[in-house]
């Protein structure tokens, strides 16, 4: 890897594990719509023009329907979800428990006759991964955290549809363009719920600035070091990226947010991340060929 992909792969392996560490800190003083909106917005204010002006836009034309299925999918949901489960639980576990998207993914593409190539590696790793979940779960949920852990499998589920659905009906659109108008559907969705329960009272200028660096840094710069990233390394190398995110959130949590290191995280997060890279592992050539 180049040196620049190098500085790429950090920048955003630290920038997408910093999200969960600052939606705890908005929703502390900010309701969860009023989150996801901000986020939304301020990422569309950046996003959008540039896809407008590099005539990116109007290739989405015929496509339409799947932008809309990919938008509803991969944000409207799971955005409120995620953001909804970290007034309840830590910023470490939530980040944890949204490293088992591999899993899901792989799980999903069996399923739908996308990868039929479901090898003994593959099956311990989807083993492994599901019991380093249970550890996190088992370990560190109480009883009153289950809908907490409820809406993480809807974050985690959706994150896992969505790649799907550009792979198989957005091929060839400019993924850009595809972000862009994805987050300004959104912002629109949720601007009158943002209405509804904006705060009535002074808010923290620590949560304002947390919920600025969501949009603009967490997800407008990330998409664009994302997009930079894989004209760098490729695709492969890049999905590397969900093995780094988990661990930077569990730091930030611990260090910035004083979050307990539990029994759980110690247990579940090297089985999860394990389990995680051999379940997506590509079979070698000769275990994916038929034997004469």
């Amino acid at each position: 890897m180049s040196r620049r992909g190098w500085i790429l792969f950090a920048s955003l392996g630290l920038i997408w594990g910093l999200p969960y560490l600052l939606i705890k800190v908005g929703v502390e003083w900010l309701s969860t719509p009023m989150v996801v909106f901000a986020r939304l917005a301020i990422a569309a204010v950046i996003l959008l023009p540039i896809a407008v002006a590099t005539r990116q836009v109007g290739q989405l034309r015929g496509h339409w329907r799947w932008v809309i299925a990919f938008a509803l999918v991969e944000m409207t949901l799971t955005w409120w979800a995620l953001t909804w489960a970290e007034e309840r639980i830590s910023s470490s576990l939530a980040g944890l428990f949204i490293a088992t998207v591999p899993l899901v993914t792989a799980l999903l593409a069996r399923r739908l006759g996308l990868d039929d190539r479901l090898t003994g590696t593959r099956l311990v790793g989807l083993a492994v991964g599901f019991i380093g979940v249970g550890a996190l779960v088992g370990l560190d949920v109480s009883g009153g955290d289950l809908l907490a852990i409820a809406a993480l499998v809807v974050t985690v589920v959706g994150y896992s549809i969505g790649p799907i659905i550009v792979d198989r009906r957005l091929q060839g659109v400019p993924s850009l363009a595809v972000i862009a108008v994805s987050l300004t559907i959104n912002a629109l969705i949720y601007a009158p719920f943002a209405w509804v329960t904006r705060p009535t009272e002074p808010v923290p200028a620590q949560a304002w600035w947390a919920v600025v660096l969501l949009g603009a840094v967490c997800t407008a710069a990330a998409f664009m070091i994302f997009f930079a990233l894989i004209a760098e390394v490729g695709p492969s190398r890049t999905t590397l990226i969900t093995y780094v995110n988990p661990a930077v959130a569990v730091v930030l949590g611990i260090v910035i947010l004083d979050e307990p290191m539990t029994l759980g995280i110690a247990i579940g997060f090297p089985l999860v991340l394990l389990g995680s890279w051999l379940a997506t592992r590509r079979a070698p050539a000769v275990e994916s060929e038929p034997h004469a």
